[in-house]
Order: structure tokens, then C-alpha cells, then sequence
């Protein structure tokens, strides 16, 4: 058919309109794709701009340097020193697994990996943020990091560091005073509400025991941070800015690190404890347990060989004793029940009890430690030669109730405010205590008991260490273990009067100073020489075993022929000098036998490492003393700076 102008004019407009609506449309999507451009390119540039950055830059946190703990002459006793470590972040390794276990197999092939730890790598990767940066290996040698970081191309998300670790340089001389820091547990942060950000970065260290615990929050600083630039592969190309975080605060303790060396070496590997304080201002000088251990090794991850050998050794190394282990005081609570005695009025420095070996009561005896008795005692005798019938009659005339009244009037029966673990409140009971807790009326052999320090008396060296402050001074001594903390100096808090009658205090002196220094008392073989340094004090020997009637009569077994764990504790408390008193010392080993054999001397030793650090030279004696003070000084081998471990021995 043929077609007709009109025809072609119709068809021709027609494929105009198409032309204009589909040019019409284009120029449309155009414009509103250059709106869109225009949008994103310059109104949302910063936005855009802030993801592009966050795809090559990555911001991470810098552990801040934990704070340092001296002594109070300023001597580091807890370090901090460099550490090597390498590091990976998953989403720079590549987010599958098998990129991971790839680059992981290519480190182990360059450095050392102990046994078994790749797979705990792995699972700890695994439930970590793909961001956050593990720590594949800690303590690495300039050759291992030399190493890693030659290989790092092939080593995709994995960064060589330098960081700063715990170093204990005393090692276990205060290692239950400091306790020890670890790597941040699930249980440490399941204890918060709202974690510090820090303690998300695994292997951080936290302190797990002791101060490092204690004073956490002022030790751990507050993070820093930076910014890295890495590319494609993960690797590291430069940092881009850096924010110093806060270092911890040092912490200054009250003690002297000389002195608690010296403590620990002459201590020895037997099970003991012992506390020094200053009777003045309440600063512990030393506190020590033994037998001790290394806490370096919990820093660097404690093998289980290691562990066991502490665990299972019956000595009990990772207690400390000297807070947390609770003893019947023994004979050196007499002085508690001799001034609840006087305090009471029931007698007088002058009354006297006359011992013939036991006093009988309801048909049952409760026997004196010697067995033919000591005759007529007054208040001086009964603390210098340790009478228990004494105490067995004060103990009656008082009443149990005004003997733990005395007993936490001098610091017994309460959990003194250390930054310490596990500190002990020990016990002082009364009869509402043992029905409360025995179901079971108070009966008058309990109080017998408590007269001599036995029975449900239970104190700890620090708190015997307290006590003797108390009765040295007669002020209300607060024992003190932080000095300062970043320079500021801590408060010395009590110290007011304790009310006692100052003529009753000064007869309890008199027989603690005639326990060291008459040839009659217990501690005679420990006495001091030198007049100027001369203590005063009291000795304790407390049963773990009950003796049977029948043992008494065909003859008590020897402490040396029982086991270990069935002799006597030992005890020993002092204040020196006797007549000004400067610190007191308490001291407990653990199945020792009879504080005056086996603690004494100790106290001794100690009394006069402390004294002589601070005691003034030779020349500023007269001249007619200072033979005879070097000639002790020397039998007595009392140690110099130069040799801060020395054991003093004496003939």
C-alpha cells in the first residue's frame, strides 16, 4: 500500500515525541544524577570522606605504664620493664578462617611457639571483635621481632610491639605484701558493671593478689590512644597520631626494703610470719610470710609444674601468714588478761597466786606449762616466767566478756584496713559467739582456755604486732601499709589514748621487760646485750593437739618426737627499745615447738637489724662503751647496706 504524505508527517511526528520524552528522561536521570554527585561529593564530603578514611586507618588504645611501687626509702620493689610482643587483628589478616590459620602457620615457622598455644590463639580470635588485637606472643627476643618484622608482607595483621611488663626485682622477699599482676580474666570482667576499655585488650595485666589488687584503680593509668595507617594487605604503614595516655600513680609503702629482706632471709624455708611496726606512727616496716615464691612467675604464665610445686608443698608458700593465718595467741595474750585484770580492780600489780603445777576445778585439773608449779607468782613473776595458773585465776575473776573487751581494746578481734588480701578479723569470743555459732553454752573451762591464749582465741601476727604497739605506747596505733600514693602523703589515723591507767600499762612493760632481761624469764637466752637496745617481751607457745590425761601421767611427748604438723606452734612478741620504745615486732613459726627456742631469737636478730639501720656509728658513744657495743655488733654479725641478706648468728 502506498503511502501518503499525511502518513509520513504523522509517522515522523511520532518518532519526535519518542525522541523528545526519551531525550526528555535522559536529561532527567542525568540531572538527577548529578544532584546525587553533587549530594554526596560535596554536601555529605565530610561523611564520606571520615568511611574512606576508617577503611585505611585504624585507631587502637596504648596501654598506659602501670605505676610503680617503692619502698619508703624510694627503693623500686615492683618495675616495670620493656617486653616484645607480636599482635594480630583478624579483619587485617582476613576475616576467614583459614587466612588466619594461614598467616598463624607462617609466624610458627619464624619464631617459637610453646606447644599447644596456637590452637588457644586461635580459639581466642575466634571469639574476639575481628578489630581487636591479640597478643599471639609475649617476651620475645630482639631476634624473634627482628624477624617478624623483615617477614611482614607475608605476615598479613600481625604488628611487632614494644609494651612494658610487671618485674618484681625482690622477688619473694615481698611477694604477699605486692601480690602479682596477670592477664585480664572473663571473671575479672564479669565482677564489673562497666569495664574500662583497657581491660578489653587481651593479656592486659591486672593485679590478681595483694597491693597490685588492692590499689588497682590508682596502679592501672588511663589508656592513650592512635591512629595507623595500613593498607590493603594489613600491614602497618605509618602512624598518624598519637594521645599519650596517664601513667598509674606510684604507690610509696611505709616499708623499708632492706629490713624486709633481711626479715624474709632470716625467716628462712621454715613455715613462719612475721610483722614490724613502727609503735610511733603504726608504719609497717616489714611483713613477712615464709616460706615465699618468685610472683614473677604469674607474670609470665606459671607452669603447671611450677604451680603444683607450690600448691602441694604442706608449708603452704601462697599463703601469707602474716594477715590471713589465724593462731591461738598463746601465752603472749597474758598481757591482754593481766590489764583487763587491773583495769577491773580485781587485783593489783602486787596481788600473788600461788601455783603448785595446776589448779582443780569441778573435779578436773587445768595444768601449768611446768609441772612441779611456780609457787607464789605476783604480776611481774607470772609474765616473766609465763604462769599459767596466774592466768587461770585472772582469767576466773574477770570474766570472759571484760577479757575480749581488753583483747579489742588492743587491736585483737578486728580486720585491720590493709591493702592486703584476705586480711583476718581472728576471733575473740564471747558467749553470745559460741551459742550463736556452737550451739552451745559458755562453760568455765572456755574462759580458762582464753586465759592462756587457747580455745577459741585466735589472733594473727599483725594483730599481735597491734597489740604490742598498743601496750608499748598506750595510744590507739593504727597499723599503716601505703605511705603515698603519687607523693601525697596518706593520713596517720588514731593514735589517742586508749583510757588504760598508765601505772597499770607500765607493770605489764615491767614484766615483758623482765620476760627478756631477768635470768628467771622465758626469753632470757634472747636477751640483748646493749643496754640502749634492749626489748621487751613475751613468749607464747600454743597447742594444735589436745593432751590426754594419761599422756600427762606417764610423761608429755616431746615436740621434737611428734610429726611436723602436731608440735607446738611457736611465738614471740617485743617492743624495743625497752625503755623507749621505737617499733614491735610479732612472730609466729608454724610447728616451731617453744617460742623461747624457736622464735625468740629470731625476734632478736630482727630487733636489732632494725635498730642498728638507723642507729648512729661507734663515735657518737662514749668512749667507754664502744668496745663492748662493736664487739656485739659483730658477734651478732648485724648486717650493712652492702649486704642487705645476711643472717646474724650468735653463739
Amino acid at each position: 500500500m502506498r503511502r501518503t504524505g499525511r502518513d509520513t508527517e504523522e509517522s515522523a511526528r511520532g518518532i519526535n515525541r519518542r525522541a523528545l520524552l526519551l531525550g526528555g528522561a535522559m536529561v532527567s536521570f542525568m540531572a538527577v544524577l548529578g544532584l546525587r554527585m553533587r549530594y554526596m561529593q560535596v554536601e555529605q564530603a565530610d561523611k564520606f570522606r571520615l568511611l574512606a578514611e576508617e577503611n585505611r586507618v585504624n585507631t587502637r588504645l596504648i596501654p598506659p605504664a602501670r605505676g610503680l611501687i617503692k619502698d619508703r626509702n624510694a627503693v623500686t620493689v615492683a618495675a616495670n620493664e620493656q617486653n616484645y610482643r607480636a599482635v594480630i587483628v583478624r579483619e587485617d589478616a582476613g576475616e576467614a578462617a583459614g587466612d588466619v590459620g594461614l598467616v598463624l602457620d607462617r609466624l610458627a615457622t619464624l619464631i617459637t611457639l610453646p606447644e599447644g598455644d596456637l590452637d588457644k590463639i586461635k580459639k581466642e580470635i575466634a571469639r574476639r571483635s575481628p578489630f581487636v588485637p591479640i597478643t599471639i606472643a609475649d617476651r620475645l627476643s630482639w631476634d624473634d621481632l627482628s624477624a617478624i618484622a623483615l617477614n611482614a608482607p607475608a605476615l598479613p595483621g600481625i604488628t611487632p610491639e614494644v609494651g612494658l611488663s610487671r618485674r618484681y626485682p625482690f622477688k619473694g622477699d615481698f611477694a604477699h605484701v605486692l601480690g602479682y599482676v596477670g592477664p585480664v580474666s572473663d571473671f575479672d570482667l564479669a565482677k564489673l558493671d562497666d569495664p574500662d576499655p583497657l581491660l578489653q585488650i587481651p593479656k592486659f595485666q591486672i593485679g590478681k593478689v595483694g597491693v597490685e589488687t588492692k590499689l588497682e584503680t590508682d596502679l592501672r593509668g588511663a589508656a592513650g590512644s592512635k591512629r595507623i595507617e595500613v593498607n590493603a594487605v594489613g600491614r602497618v604503614m605509618r602512624e598518624l597520631d598519637r594521645i599519650e595516655g596517664k601513667a598509674g600513680a606510684d604507690i610509696t609503702l611505709t616499708l623499708d626494703a632492706r629490713l624486709q629482706s633481711y626479715v624474709q632471709a632470716r625467716l628462712g624455708d621454715q613455715s613462719a610470719a612475721a610483722v614490724v611496726m613502727d609503735v610511733e606512727t603504726g608504719d609497717i616496716l616489714a611483713i613477712n610470710s615464709a616460706p615465699s615464691f618468685d610472683p614473677n612467675l604469674f607474670v609470665r604464665g606459671i607452669s603447671s609444674a611450677d604451680y603444683a610445686l607450690l600448691t602441694e608443698n604442706n608449708r603452704r608458700p601462697l599463703a601469707d601468714k602474716s594477715v590471713q593465718g589465724t593462731y591461738p595467741p598463746g601465752s603472749t595474750f597474758k598481757m591482754v588478761v593481766a590489764l583487763a585484770a587491773l583495769e577491773s580492780g580485781q587485783v593489783t600489780p602486787d596481788s600473788s597466786v600461788s601455783c603448785r603445777g595446776y589448779i582443780e576445778l569441778s573435779g578436773r585439773r587445768a595444768h601449768c606449762w611446768k609441772r612441779s608449779g611456780h609457787g607464789k607468782v605476783d604480776l611481774r613473776n607470772s609474765l616473766m616466767q609465763s604462769c599459767d595458773v596466774f592466768y587461770y585465776e585472772m582469767a576466773q575473776r574477770v570474766g570472759i566478756e571484760k577479757i575480749t573487751e581488753m583483747a579489742k581494746r588492743l587491736g585483737l578481734g578486728t580486720k585491720h584496713d590493709l591493702p592486703m588480701s584476705a586480711v583476718s578479723a581472728g576471733l575473740t569470743p564471747t558467749k553470745a559467739w559460741k551459742l550463736e555459732t556452737q550451739k552451745a553454752d559458755w562453760v568455765i573451762g572456755d574462759t580458762l582456755n582464753a586465759g592462756i591464749g587457747q580455745g577459741y582465741v585466735l589472733a594473727s601476727p599483725l594483730q599481735l604486732a597491734v597489740m604490742v604497739s598498743r601496750v608499748a605506747t598506750g595510744r590507739n596505733i593504727q597499723p599503716r601499709l601505703v605511705k603515698a600514693v603519687d607523693g601525697v602523703e596518706q593520713a596517720i589515723l588514731g593514735g589517742e589514748s586508749l583510757g588504760l591507767d598508765p601505772a597499770h600499762l607500765a607493770s605489764v612493760r615491767d614484766g615483758m621487760t623482765a620476760v627478756v632481761n631477768d635470768q628467771k624469764g622465758t626469753a632470757y637466752g634472747s636477751r640483748v646485750v646493749e643496754e640502749t637496745v634492749q626489748m621487751a617481751g613475751k613468749t607464747g607457745t600454743s597447742q594444735v593437739r589436745n593432751i590426754s590425761a594419761a599422756e600427762r601421767e606417764r610423761g608429755v611427748t616431746a615436740n621434737d618426737d611428734l610429726p611436723w604438723e602436731r608440735r607446738d606452734h611457736a611465738l614471740f612478741v617485743a617492743f624495743a627499745p625497752a625503755d623507749k620504745p621505737r617499733l614491735a615486732v610479732a612472730l609466729i613459726v608454724e610447728h616451731g615447738g617453744g617460742g623461747s627456742a624457736a622464735a625468740a631469737p629470731i625476734v632478736r636478730d630482727i630487733v636489732l637489724q632494725a635498730l642498728y639501720q638507723g642507729f648512729p656509728p661507734l663515735s657518737a658513744y662514749p668512749q667507754s662503751q664502744r668496745q663492748r657495743i662493736e664487739n656485739e655488733r659483730k658477734e651478732l654479725k648485724i648486717t650493712t647496706p652492702e649486704q642487705p641478706s645476711a643472717i646474724p648468728t650468735r653463739a
